[in-house]
């Protein structure tokens, strides 16, 4: 059966749950060139296309699929869709603000199978598609000129407007769970829980809420300046299944403020670092190897602070 709530719960009760890990570094490592990113449909687009990461999920579906099964292989409880910047704010940078709608219905399609096709391998094992919310690339509280702080290149209804239409495409493909995630500013994040609680009321159909926050240095806040603890009380009337950290610093770096989410949350916690923050001369852009991530995260569990568990970037 197709795994719900209960299944989830059941898992989170019992041990901890198994995140994905990154999905950019899986993309760069398969060197596409430009053409890979146009396939057919977007030939004759008129800008440049490469980087586009989410777009893959129409022009080189196999390339995503794969991804997700390699992680299912690996032994991942869930998968995160392709769709960071799959929202009509985020695809205006490449001129594809109305394709948004087709990236999330393709891109929940592509993780859903790659979900099945784990679960028929192994039946006794539930696994679980989370429809990633990016947090667009613009921010409705802080301005974009230094010159002029009351400017907004962003209102809270056009945020909300973006993140339905987005929500609604990942729930027509398939998604056991809703995940807004590297929250930067809070308050897109309240328009992403806005816009899915106005879903949920106007469709009845309610899914499981993960939330997760970053931290952009070691001030120990976000870029629109709460802590995490104040972050929290901003959404917790999001009564949300779990709530966390991903991105930014580091595993390590991320201890202290893990451990005062922790305290402050009455919900399951998670984290999915990146492997530090990013450095050009390392070989792979990071500094930190999978066993330095991985034995920052065992350290979190073993203080019993973590319920959810992968990696980010």
């Amino acid at each position: 059966h197709k795994p719900n709530e209960t299944d989830l719960r059941q898992i989170l009760e019992n041990r901890i749950l198994i995140m994905d890990g990154a999905m950019g570094t899986m993309i760069q490592q398969e060197n596409l060139e430009e053409e890979d990113f146009r396939g057919d449909d977007f030939k004759s687009h008129s800008g440049e296309l490469k980087g586009n990461n989410d777009l893959l999920s129409l022009t080189r579906p196999d390339i995503i699929r794969g991804i997700h099964s390699a992680y299912f292989e690996a032994g991942c409880d869930l998968v995160e869709t392709n769709t960071f910047s799959a929202t009509s704010i985020a695809m205006a940078d490449y001129n594809l603000e109305e394709i948004a709608p087709d990236l999330n219905l393709a891109s929940a399609r592509l993780a859903r199978e790659a979900a099945d096709a784990a679960m028929l391998k192994d039946p006794s094992r539930p696994r679980f598609v989370a429809g990633a919310i990016g947090p667009t690339n613009r921010t409705a509280s802080l301005s974009p000129d230094v010159n002029d702080p009351s400017l907004r290149n962003v209102t809270f209804d056009e945020l909300v407007q973006s993140y339905y239409s987005q929500i609604q495409s990942l729930v027509d493909g398939g998604v056991d769970i809703l995940l807004p995630e590297t929250t930067f500013d809070t308050l897109n994040l309240k328009a992403a829980v806005f816009a899915i609680e106005q879903f949920f009321d106007t469709t009845g159909n309610r899914l499981p809420v993960i939330l997760s926050i970053t931290i952009t240095d070691a001030s120990g806040r976000t870029l629109s300046g709460q802590t995490t603890e104040a972050c929290w009380n901003s959404i917790a009337h999001a009564k949300p299944l779990g709530v966390g950290l991903n991105c930014a610093l580091g595993a390590d770096a991320m201890r202290s403020y893990l451990q005062a989410l922790s305290k402050s949350a009455d919900c399951f916690v998670h984290c999915y670092p990146n492997a530090g923050l990013p450095n050009p001369l390392a070989p792979t852009g990071y500094d930190e190897k999978p066993d330095d991530t991985a034995g920052s995260l065992s350290v979190f569990a073993e203080e019993g602070i973590l319920n959810m568990a992968g990696g980010c970037c």
